[in-house]
């Protein structure tokens, strides 16, 4: 394999997802679900995303074509510079030992079968550790996430929600992974809990200088915990920048309405709603313009004729909407 020098440890460039209709016997193949379309970004070492979105925007679905749970329909995800699309067999198991995923549902994660201590060791299996060491580094890794050595020898159904987190983001550490998926990881986890995982995934990430792609839907989450953020609506990215900046200048009218949607601690800090009504659009039925049109308060004839590409309107800060912000 030819390794390519890059800045970005994860580089995706124009990457698509198409699923095929079901075909049924009195109307034949329906036109394809586009869950992706079209999208670029990068992840650079140390480096925390926060892709966020409706349910349905195709959140989950770019993050499994990143790591070939699901197949990609077109584009290219290039991975410490070598391209994963076209990779199979050994070669691909060898590059994805330095990506894992942390998933939403902790106990749908685990193998219910096994102990905590099997789940966590099989990356230890697949690393070649030898057996007589596999205990230690096990108790080990338990200990880095907050669990007792004891903890090893329960079943995933013993846990709390919170413990069942833990182990998971044990089992993603064994491989010592450079970059690791959190697809909603603490949505399923009581609020109390919550920050206790989101503290962890802190920790570990700066003490192993790991790089994240990080899948939420509560907006302060995302605020306080990643360093950029990408705004997903149908499958495409129409805010990308700093994190900080795209919250407080928001400049696409979907990323307005999220942000304005989001509850506030303070009664002085909630913001005036921006109007967001209906539903998103079919990623089947949807043709034409910019897709979220429908649903904007500040459309006009223009949106309806092509899509808006991602432009720069600030340092690092691209926004895919014909206005000149909003």
């Amino acid at each position: 394999m030819e390794r390519s020098l890059s800045e970005a440890l994860l580089q995706v460039s124009n990457l698509s997802v198409h699923f095929a209709g079901r075909r049924t016997l009195f109307r034949g193949a329906p036109p394809p679900v586009k869950a992706v379309q079209d999208v670029s970004f990068s992840v650079a070492p140390r480096e925390i995303v926060g892709l966020v979105g409706e349910s349905g925007s195709g959140k989950s679905s770019l993050a499994r074509a990143i790591l070939r749970l699901i197949s990609a329909t077109s584009g290219s995800v290039r991975f410490e510079g070598v391209e994963l699309l076209g990779l199979e067999g050994r070669a691909l198991k060898d590059v994805r030992r330095g990506m894992q995923v942390i998933f939403q549902d902790p106990y749908a994660s685990l193998n219910p079968r096994m102990t905590a201590g099997q789940n966590i060791a099989e990356g230890l299996v697949l690393q070649g550790q030898s057996a007589r060491l596999i205990p230690a580094a096990v108790a080990d890794l338990l200990h880095q996430v907050g669990l007792s050595g004891e903890a090893a020898h329960r079943y995933p159904h013993e846990f709390s929600g919170g413990q069942r987190q833990r182990v998971g983001i044990a089992r993603a550490l064994a491989v010592q992974p450079r970059f690791i998926v959190a697809d909603e990881p603490v949505s399923a986890l009581d609020m109390s809990i919550q920050a206790q995982i989101l503290n962890l995934l802190l920790d570990k990430q700066e003490q192993r200088g790991l790089a994240l792609l990080f899948i939420g839907h509560d907006l302060s989450v995302i605020r306080h915990f990643c360093d950029r953020v990408m705004v997903l609506y149908l499958g495409r990215v129409v805010e990308s920048g700093p994190t900080e900046e795209v919250f407080v200048n928001p400049r696409h009218p979907y990323t307005r309405a999220l942000i304005d949607a989001a509850p506030a601690a303070h009664p002085a800090r909630r913001r005036k709603r921006s109007a967001l009504s209906g539903d998103p659009p079919s990623p089947i039925t949807a043709v034409g313009g910019c897709a979220f049109r429908s649903r904007c308060a500040y459309a006009v004839a223009e949106c309806r004729a092509d899509v808006p590409l991602l432009r720069d309107v600030a340092a690092g800060h691209s926004v895919a909407c014909i206005r000149d912000g909003i």
